[in-house]
């Protein structure tokens, strides 16, 4: 089901009263699941490797909308009373996050809370410029605000020696696993899944389509990768990291699966209609691949 993945790869709720301006007008019904949108989508990413490539915005189902590049997800979910937005990718990538939000029929003035998958550039470079332009808070697990808040990428990171950090942003809201973000009627669960870095994060929520109802995931990588002279073998905490989360995620009923790499989970094409978009093994099939790669990243 998967295809390769890319380089970088329940309990407490809160909500927060916002005096807020009216927001854009939205559908009273959302139209039909955009295959069109998204086979436009493949084609114009076709050949494309880079973070930042520009991609059109897409109708994944109901309330949410694929509106990051062609190889880093940013995913929208809309609503009468403030959206929410999962994901910033990359700092030259704003511009056309902001765009897509529009192109999509949506003010980015009325995104509420911005969410992320972990601390990596291609993920969060975008972070500190889409806070600015939308006005959005941000909300983070415990572990990932010390890379958030100072735009350094953790030293114990696998990745650490071989990629950048980003403009910093401050955290509005620290949250623990279970916790929930709330925007309106919008109910996003926090998931701490660990290993890529120590503040990946998964989230959970459902959307309607008028009333059908489905189950979402975002699982963050569980890309073992490690850059420069990294070895996982001289880190056992980090594997058990690594393990105990993709035992984690094996476990789920994803419904449908979204990842930060669009490629990592089929995206574009289980869009389009050329797989189908829910597919009850979908998390166990992304675990199963994850554990070989670790596997793998330990061989001498």
């Amino acid at each position: 089901m998967f295809g390769k993945a890319a380089l970088a790869v329940a309990g407490v709720m809160f909500a927060q009263t916002f005096a807020q301006a009216p927001l854009a007008a939205a559908p009273a019904s959302p139209p039909p699941a955009d295959t069109a949108g998204a086979k436009a989508l493949m084609a114009a990413c076709a050949g494309k490797e880079d973070f930042s490539d520009p991609a059109p915005p897409v109708r994944i189902f109901g309330n949410v909308w694929y509106v990051g590049t062609c190889t880093v997800s940013a995913i929208l979910l809309t609503s009468r009373q403030g959206h929410v937005l999962i994901d910033a990718t990359t700092q030259q990538a704003a511009p056309a996050i902001l765009a897509n939000i529009r192109a999509a029929g949506f003010r980015p003035k009325d995104v509420r809370w911005i969410v992320t998958s972990h601390e990596h550039f291609d993920h969060v470079g975008g972070l500190a410029a889409l806070k600015a332009a939308t006005g959005a808070r941000v909300a983070s697990l415990r572990a990932a605000v010390p890379a958030l808040e100072s735009g350094k990428v953790s030293s114990a990171d696998p990745q650490a020696q071989e990629i950048g950090g980003f403009a910093p942003v401050k955290v509005a809201r620290v949250l623990r696993s279970g916790d929930a973000v709330m925007a309106g009627p919008l109910r996003l669960t926090a998931l701490a899944t660990p290993g890529h870095t120590e503040g990946s994060t998964s989230w959970r929520w459902t959307s309607c389509e008028q009333a059908d109802c489905r189950h979402f995931t975002y699982v963050d990588s569980l890309s073992a990768l490690p850059l420069g002279t990294y070895r996982f073998a001289d880190h056992p905490d980090r594997v058990a990291l690594f393990r105990s989360t993709i035992r984690t995620v094996r476990k789920l009923d994803c419904g449908i699966l979204v990842t930060p790499h669009p490629s990592a989970s089929d995206l574009f094409e289980r869009m389009a209609g050329q797989e189908p978009l829910q597919d009850k093994g979908a998390c166990r099939a992304l675990a199963d691949a994850a554990e070989q790669r670790l596997e793998k990243a330990l061989k001498p």
